[in-house]
Parts: C-alpha cells; sequence; structure tokens
C-alpha cells in the first residue's frame, strides 16, 4: 500500500502571506520617515530658522575722541543678520543695574559662561572677510577705530581689525539700545578735575632734571617797589644813612680786620634791616630759575616791603604807609600767576619785625602799616625777622650777621676756629637797660654780669662807641661759653645771631626769642644747642647765672659748642653774587622751606583735604609738633597769651606795636 506523502502548504498561501507581513513593514518605515522628515523640518525652520531668522547683532560704535564720557554724537547703529554661514557664537549679555548703571553679570558665549568683562572687545576674524570689509563682532580681540573729520566732527572711515588698542564698544540686544558704560579707567580719568600746577608737581618726577620741583618764578615787578628806593636810599631812615648799606648787594661796607676778630675774607658792616635787598639778590644767583611760572614750585615777590615802611614811619598819614602795599596788591591780583592760587604761591620778605605791617586800627597815631591785614596778603607767605605768634602768613628768618662768605672753605675755616677758641668768661651780655619796662629783665642781668668774676658785661647805653662796635661785640662773644640773650624791645635781637656765629651757646629766656620763630633754621629740641631760663625765675630772684650755668657738666657745654657751630652756615647769608656749594645757607634754607610748604598746600587741594582745624591764634604751636600730632596744653601757653582788648575795639593792648616803635627809638639812640 502506498504511503500519502506528508501535507505541505500552497504555494500560494505562503506567497499570500509574505506579501502582507512586508506591506505592514514598510507602512511602518514609511509613517517614521515622514514624523523624522516632519521633526526634521520643524526643528529646523521653527527652532533653528526661528533664531537664525529672527535675532540680530547691533553694534553701536562710539566716538572714542569725545570729552563727555568719551562720546560726542553717537554713530547709527550697524545692524545685521548673523549668517548661517558663518556660525559665529552670539554673546548673551545679562545687565544688573546698580545706581541706575547697567553692569554686566555675566557673558555666556554659546552655551558655556565666561568671566565677567567690563568692556566687551572685538573677535579677531580670520583674513577671508576681505571684501566688503566686515563688521565688528563681539569677541576677545579689539578693533582698531580709525576716524577722519569732516567740519570738526569725527566720522568712522573704517573698521580695521586689530590686536592693541580696546575701542569703546557697545553691544544690543534685537532693537532695544542698551547703554553700557565706558572704560571706568577712562571715566575716571575724564572725570578726574585738572588743576593748573599739576606741570610743577610734575617736574619733581624727572630725576634728570636736578631743579624738579625746585623752579622760582620772579615777578618782574615796577621799579618803583623796589630799586627806586634805593636810589632814595637817605629816605629809608630818619636816623641812618642807609645808603652805605645798601651798597656791596646790601652788604654794606667791608669790615678791617685791624683787631684780628675777623678772618681776612667775607666780613660787611651789615645792617641788621637790610634783609630785603641781601634776600632778592641773592635770589637773582638762584640756580633754578624759571621764566615759565607753570613750572615754578614757588612765587617770589622782589617788593622791599621793609625799607617802604621804613621811610614813612614817622611823620606820614596812614594812607601814605599804606599806598604802597595797596598798589602791590593790586598789581599782582592782575597778574595769571595769582589766580592759579589765589597767591598761595607767593612769598615776599622784608627786612623788619612783623609787627611794622600789622596796623590795627585806622587811627592816624597807630603804628606802621596794615600789609600784613590786607586780604590778598593773608594768602601769601611773608619773611620777617620776627613773626608774630597769633598769625599764620608771616614767618621768622635769621637776622643778617656781619659774616656773608663768598666759598665753602671761609666756612670750614670759620668753624674751625671757633671750635677751638678758648673761653675765659662762662657767660656775657651786650645790651642797655630798659628801666621804662618794668617786665624787663635785663637790669637783672646787668647787675649779675656787674656782681659776677666769671661774667662779661658790655653796656651799649649812653651812646659807648665799643657796643656798636662789630669787633668788640664778636670779640666778646668768642671769648665767652654762654651768651644772654633776653628779649630786645620786641621778642627777637640781631645779638642771637651774631652770639652763635661766635661759636656761644645763647641762653633765652622767653620761648619767643628763638624756639618759637626760626624753626625753619633750627631744631625744635633747643636743649642741643641752648639753655633755657624763664624769666620769672630771673625777675624774682629766684636763680643765679653764675651758679646755674656753671653745673652745666663740661662735656655737655662742648657737645652743645658743637652743635651751635655746626649751625652756623644755615644761619648765615652768602655772598649774594655768589654760592656756596656744599652749604645751605640762610637764603637756602628759606626758600626750601616755602617750597615744601606750597608742595603740600597743592597736593592737600588735589586730594580734597581742608585744615579746617587749624586755630591761627596757636600758630607758634603748629611748627613745633610733629605731623599729625594734637595741638594741645604746652609749657609756654603762659608767654603766649594774647593780650586781652582795652578798649573793645581792637584785638590788642597795643604792646606789640609799642614794642616796634621802641626798636626804633632804640635805633635812634644807637645812632645819636
Amino acid at each position: 500500500m502506498r504511503r500519502r506523502s506528508p501535507v505541505t502548504p500552497s504555494t500560494d498561501h505562503m506567497e499570500k502571506g509574505t506579501n502582507k507581513s512586508q506591506n505592514s513593514r514598510i507602512c511602518v518605515l514609511g509613517f517614521l520617515c515622514i514624523f523624522f522628515w516632519g521633526f526634521l523640518l520643524y526643528f529646523h525652520f521653527v527652532v533653528i530658522g526661528g533664531r537664525t531668522f529672527h535675532d540680530y547683532s547691533v553694534v553701536q560704535v562710539v566716538d572714542p575722541i569725545s570729552s563727555e564720557s568719551r562720546v560726542s554724537k553717537p554713530k547709527l547703529p550697524v545692524i545685521r543678520p548673523i549668517s548661517t554661514i558663518h556660525q559665529t557664537p552670539v554673546v548673551d549679555i545679562h545687565n544688573e543695574y546698580n545706581n541706575d548703571s547697567p553692569v554686566n553679570k555675566d557673558l555666556v558665549l554659546g552655551e558655556s559662561k565666561k568671566k565677567p568683562q567690563s568692556n566687551p572687545v572685538v573677535e579677531q576674524k580670520p583674513d577671508e572677510f576681505v571684501n566688503p570689509k566686515p563688521e565688528p563682532v563681539i569677541g576677545k580681540e579689539t578693533v582698531d577705530i580709525h576716524y577722519e573729520y569732516n567740519n570738526g566732527e569725527a566720522v568712522n572711515k573704517d573698521l580695521v581689525l586689530g590686536e592693541s588698542k580696546k575701542p569703546q564698544l557697545v553691544e544690543q540686544k534685537t532693537d532695544e539700545f542698551v547703554n553700557l558704560k565706558s572704560d571706568p579707567v577712562i571715566e575716571k580719568e575724564s572725570e578726574r578735575k585738572v588743576f593748573p600746577f599739576e606741570k610743577a608737581l610734575r617736574t619733581v618726577e624727572n630725576t634728570s632734571d636736578p631743579c624738579g620741583g625746585r623752579y622760582v618764578y620772579v615777578h618782574d615787578l615796577p621799579s618803583r617797589f623796589n630799586e627806586d628806593m634805593l636810589k632814595q636810599c637817605r629816605s629809608l631812615s630818619k636816623w641812618t644813612n642807609m645808603c652805605k648799606f645798601t651798597t656791596n648787594a646790601g652788604l654794606g661796607p667791608p669790615l678791617e680786620n685791624t683787631e684780628g676778630v675777623f678772618s681776612e675774607k667775607g666780613w660787611y658792616a651789615t645792617n641788621q634791616f637790610a634783609v630785603d635787598v641781601i634776600f632778592s639778590n641773592r635770589m637773582k644767583q638762584y640756580e633754578c630759575l624759571t621764566n615759565d611760572s607753570s613750572l615754578a614750585a614757588a612765587i617770589f615777590v622782589p617788593f622791599y616791603a621793609g625799607f617802604d615802611i621804613a621811610r614813612y614811619l614817622w611823620g606820614y598819614n596812614i594812607s601814605v604807609r599804606d599806598s604802597a602795599s595797596l598798589d602791590l596788591v593790586d598789581w599782582l591780583q592782575k597778574r595769571p600767576e595769582w589766580g592759579i592760587m589765589g597767591g598761595k604761591d607767593h612769598f615776599l620778605v622784608a627786612g623788619r619785625i612783623t609787627w611794622d605791617f600789622r596796623r590795627l586800627s585806622e587811627e592816624e597815631n597807630d603804628w606802621g602799616n596794615k600789609l600784613l591785614f590786607l586780604p590778598a596778603a593773608k594768602n601769601m607767605s611773608m619773611l620777617v625777622v620776627e613773626s608774630s605768634p597769633w598769625n599764620a602768613n608771616d614767618f621768622a628768618i635769621p637776622y643778617p650777621t656781619y659774616f656773608h662768605p663768598s666759598k665753602d672753605a671761609e666756612v670750614f675755616a670759620w668753624q674751625d676756629r671757633m671750635m677751638n677758641l678758648d673761653r675765659k668768661w662762662l657767660f656775657c651780655f651786650a645790651g642797655a637797660p630798659r628801666p621804662d619796662n618794668p617786665k624787663s629783665i635785663r637790669g637783672q642781668i646787668i647787675d649779675q654780669c656787674k656782681n659776677s668774676e666769671v661774667g662779661k658785661l658790655l653796656e651799649c647805653d649812653l651812646g659807648e662807641s665799643k657796643c656798636h662796635s662789630p669787633s668788640s661785640i664778636m670779640q666778646m662773644f668768642q671769648s665767652s661759653v654762654f651768651c644772654l640773650q633776653p628779649q630786645g624791645d620786641s621778642y627777637t635781637r640781631r645779638s642771637a645771631f651774631d652770639s652763635m656765629l661766635a661759636g656761644c651757646i645763647p641762653v633765652f629766656f622767653h620761648p619767643g626769642s628763638a624756639y618759637t620763630q626760626y624753626t625753619w633754621h633750627l631744631p625744635k629740641n633747643y636743649t642741643k644747642y641752648s639753655v633755657f631760663i624763664p624769666e620769672d625765675d630771673l625777675r624774682k630772684k629766684r636763680i643765679s647765672l653764675e651758679e646755674c650755668l656753671g653745673r652745666i657738666p663740661p662735656d655737655q657745654v662742648k657737645m652743645m659748642r658743637e652743635e651751635v657751630i655746626n649751625l652756623i652756615p644755615r644761619l648765615i647769608y652768602a655772598d649774594p653774587r655768589s654760592k656756596l656749594e656744599s652749604h645751605k645757607d640762610a637764603f637756602d634754607v628759606s626758600v626750601q622751606a616755602i617750597i615744601d610748604k606750597v608742595t603740600r598746600l597743592r597736593k592737600d587741594v588735589m586730594e580734597g583735604r581742608t585744615n579746617d582745624d587749624f586755630i591761627e591764634e596757636l600758630s607758634w604751636k603748629y611748627a613745633l609738633l610733629d605731623e599729625g600730632e594734637y595741638v594741645g596744653v604746652h609749657e609756654w601757653d603762659p608767654f603766649f597769651s594774647k593780650p586781652k582788648p582795652n578798649d573793645g575795639k581792637t584785638d590788642s593792648d597795643g604792646s606789640s606795636a609799642e614794642a616796634a616803635k621802641n626798636s626804633w627809638k632804640n635805633e635812634q639812640r644807637d645812632h645819636s
């Protein structure tokens, strides 16, 4: 029996099943393809296309030449679409506002954050961008912007991509204008106030210029303020023929050295009130003069103020006494140099005491003129041989002595000689009593000198010729260890400088005789070169000069004498027709002090510092203090208690004016 083979599926049925499965797959693939292309087109046109065709970068180029926040007339913004071909990343700038000024919080480049930038700069583009010239795009590098000028207005010629110069660019998103601040350093520089004296201050930075920071400009005054006075020299003093004292550039006639008291050269019969002409002639030799006032560290006014007042003190009304001072101030205030600091950089010299220039009232019988009370003069610095302890516009400089060396060797030789002298007297005094002044201690000093075997006295009363002989005075000082220097008719006297020139240690009885006066020329530590004995100790006979001075140890005496002799160069005025090389004389010290004063004031003005706490009536204290030290109670306060009004109209009882008047009376007595 034949077996039947196994039944197999029909071929038709198999083909039908296979076709059905393939159709299903095609449908799925088609659907996926449609979905994929649909998504791709959506992403391209909606997401990407939206950014491509609706996002613009606006670059506003700001003219950097303007003086107002570095922007003159802002240029129209250059707007261009960011090309899809050159895919330049867009910088997303987030701004926060601080005091109404936008501040860049962060910069997001693409998807990564970068550090904040105060001023976005332009990215360097490849060299392929040649024509047309590409617009600057915010990036890492900088843009060098060239301008042409059309009728005085800056026009952007082209934008050249560079590497060194930083432009001021403002980026904006879409159509919104966002004003970013320019470079804060440039903005700060443009806002800083410029002072007309900055050029003078900068000269000190020039290390190759030996005069940097030391230039002095001298006003070319009309001759009526100086030289014409010398032509009328006989009118400069009622009792003294000043003509001989104005010779030799103000030094006077040479002194003969018949007794061997002086050295061979440099000694003159110099009048104690001749500083006006000595100082002015010395200024002509100053090594740092300039004709450019903008370079000047200080400005000198060559007005012979001392000679001016001397000729009108006796027998002239106040309008005559004030006329030259008022004329001078009027002339100065019209000068452009005055307007720089209102005269606070100006200085002048007067070879008289300050009280001759401080008339307290408009009464005809009141003393002196009112030069130092004029508002303009209060801004200037006036150098006088004695200053006021209650005013801030005058400064004391040494009285002239008889010694005016022209070479350093003359100074060295004199110092060596004074160091090796044999001094047989313990103390000495040259002067006259003041019987009409009950406060004077001269009577007690004269008595102690007469009653001591180690004291030497040279009385100047009754016209004794030796007291007026430079040779006799210097010989006594050279032979004494200590020289007594009480007040004269006013606080100070020339004798103090003559004695120190002789190497004699000065003994002062009032701080106003030296310590609060010559603070530029003498050490603050007065015990290094002098002895101080309060007037009351002598007035009340509580002290013996011989015992007090005799107790000072010899080693200390030697040190004090060395200090005095070392001070000699800065206390004398060198010959105005020459210049010392290695020494600073009284002129050099004074000029440098004025320059330092003006420089400090200028720096304070630039830095906005004011001296509102300054108390003018305590002026004498400030020069004694270190910088920043508190002005408080001082042991010398009783010596400077300001006189009280006697009639309710003035700020003084006139004692200062009386002292000035007495000094002239003493001059009359000396030359009678």
